[in-house]
């Protein structure tokens, strides 16, 4: 019984991936949007930055960039809290 469950979600799980895989754009063809040109046109007159790509990480998105950190630093620091318990045992 358990073989055939494994066996059905196996064949679910690869119809959603192909159909995904099928539906993707062309690599190399992003899709232009509005926000891409005024970024590229007001990116440095309002952050100051040199780099589009530092003025969104950094300047746009700061708060996201924040939480991202965040979470990366806690994660880190229960992984090392962990393996130092069992280190000394």
């Amino acid at each position: 019984m358990n073989k055939k469950v494994a066996l059905i979600v196996f064949i679910i799980f690869s119809c959603i991936l192909v159909s995904t895989a099928l539906t993707l754009r062309p690599f190399g063809e992003p899709r232009s949007t509005e926000m891409d040109d005024y970024i590229i046109e007001n990116a440095q007159n309002e952050t100051g930055a040199n780099n589009a790509v530092t003025s969104v990480v950094f300047d746009y998105r700061g708060f996201d960039t924040l939480g991202e950190a965040t979470v990366l630093f806690t994660a880190v620091a229960g992984v090392l809290l962990v393996l130092r318990r069992y280190a000394h045992e």
